[in-house]
Order: C-alpha cells, then sequence, then structure tokens
C-alpha cells in the first residue's frame, strides 16, 4: 500500500511540471559577452598582483625600507700623489670692504713747498755752519752741516746737507773751511752731481783759513752741496765746538721771473 501511495505522488508531481513548463513561456539562455577593461597595448593585471598592489599601498601591509650604512673609513685607500697645477681659474666677484686697519708710523717732515702767493716777493737765502772736524774716509764723502744761522723758507734741508732751489734765478754761494795742520784740504762745491768749483789747500805745518765762492744760475728742483774728495793723502777740515770754523752760504740775487 505504501508503494502505491509514493507511485501515485510521483507521478502527481511529475504532471504538475509538465503542466507549469508548457503554461509559462520560455526565455532564451543569456548570452554573456565580453567588456574591454584594458587598452589594446596593455595585458590584463592578475588578481594576485591586484591584490599586492592593493596591499602594498597599505600602511598596514607596507614593509619598511632598509637602507644599508657603509663604513668608508674601511674601503679608503692610501693618499695619492699631487697632481699638476691646474689653470687658474675665474677672477671672482669683488669682495667687501674690510675694516679700516691701524694708523702708521708717523714719517719724516718734507722738504718745504715753494712760494705760495704770487704777488710776494720771491727770495732765498741760507746760512749753515760745522762745529765738528771731519775727516774723509771714502773717495767721496759728503758734508754735512749742524749749525743754522739763517734758513729762509727752509729751503736748506739740514738733514741732506743739500740747498734744494724752489725760486729759480742767479744765486750767490760761499764755502769757508779752516785747513788741518799736515793734512790735505780738498773739497767740491756740486751742483746736482757736477763739480762747479775746487776749494784746495795743501799740507803745512800751519792751518789757515780757505775759502771758495761762485754764482749759480739754478733751475726750480736742482741742488747744490758740498763734498770731500780723498786722494792718496788724508783729506780734513777743522773746527771746534765752541767755535765754528767752517760755514756754507747762499742767496738770491735775481730771480728768473720777477
Amino acid at each position: 500500500k505504501m508503494s502505491a501511495l509514493f507511485l501515485v505522488i510521483l507521478v502527481s508531481t511529475a504532471n504538475v511540471g509538465a503542466l507549469l513548463e508548457e503554461g509559462l513561456p520560455r526565455r532564451e539562455p543569456r548570452r554573456l559577452s565580453c567588456v574591454r577593461c584594458c587598452r589594446p597595448s596593455e595585458q590584463p593585471v592578475p588578481i594576485a598582483s591586484s591584490r599586492y598592489t592593493r596591499m602594498s599601498n597599505d600602511p598596514a601591509y607596507s614593509l619598511p625600507k632598509v637602507q644599508p650604512t657603509i663604513d668608508i673609513t674601511i674601503l679608503k685607500g692610501e693618499k695619492g700623489e699631487m697632481g699638476e697645477k691646474g689653470y687658474p681659474g675665474a677672477v671672482g666677484k669683488e669682495g667687501e670692504r674690510g675694516l679700516r686697519g691701524f694708523n702708521g708710523r708717523k714719517g719724516q717732515k718734507g722738504q718745504p713747498g715753494p712760494q705760495g702767493h704770487s704777488c710776494k716777493q720771491l727770495y732765498a737765502a741760507f746760512s749753515v755752519g760745522r762745529r765738528k772736524p771731519l775727516h774723509s774716509s771714502d773717495y767721496f764723502q759728503h758734508v754735512i752741516f749742524d749749525t743754522e744761522f739763517v734758513n729762509l723758507y727752509k729751503h736748506f734741508n739740514m738733514f741732506s746737507g743739500k740747498f734744494f732751489c724752489y725760486v729759480p734765478g742767479v744765486y750767490y754761494f760761499s764755502l769757508n773751511v779752516h785747513t788741518w795742520n799736515f793734512k790735505e784740504t780738498y773739497l767740491h762745491l756740486m751742483k746736482n752731481e757736477k763739480e762747479m768749483a775746487i776749494l784746495y789747500a795743501q799740507p803745512s805745518d800751519r792751518s789757515i783759513m780757505q775759502s771758495q765762492s761762485l754764482m749759480l744760475d739754478l733751475q726750480e728742483g736742482e741742488e747744490v752741496w758740498v763734498r770731500m774728495f780723498k786722494r792718496e793723502r788724508e783729506n780734513a777740515i777743522y773746527s771746534e765746538e765752541s767755535d765754528v770754523y767752517i760755514i756754507f752760504n747762499g742767496h738770491l740775487i735775481k730771480p728768473a721771473v720777477e
């Protein structure tokens, strides 16, 4: 009985399914179409690669970056030889002006300048002496004076023993000396580096006064001075601290431009 009942139910169910299929409209099977997801020159990205890319962009899955450190001192070799000197480089820009330096030492007093005002009368004169005796030790020896009697406008330089012409014109010069016993006296009156006159006395057992004078036409900047000239004999001039035996004078007679 149970078998017969089960068979009846099964047949009824099959009939009902057939009726339903006949009553409902039939649907065409759905066709799947391909959709392009990449360009023709690109290849589809595998799922695993896409997943790796998403995980690498996520800070939670990013790997720490490792930067190795190399000790250069271990790899450093021996010092090589010095190379040849290279060409000089281009001139750099001018730097900023530095700080002002310390003041230098005070220099020596310079020579006096020429007469300033053209309306003033032009004149020049000097008279100097020497209180110490002098022996010539060199072939030519400059005579320096230590006593100043007159030195108008300081045209005579006591340090160098020379008269400097600042006013061109005609000048008169005179030289007076005292000879030394048994010694020769030989001096030159000099204009620049040229001998203009000689004062000479032969050796004698008596000392005497000797003098020489001359006139010179001087241009501005020229010099007049005295020097001793030594030959085979000993050359000397005499003087004392208490008295002046050696005197050199000069003055302007007529200026070139009045």
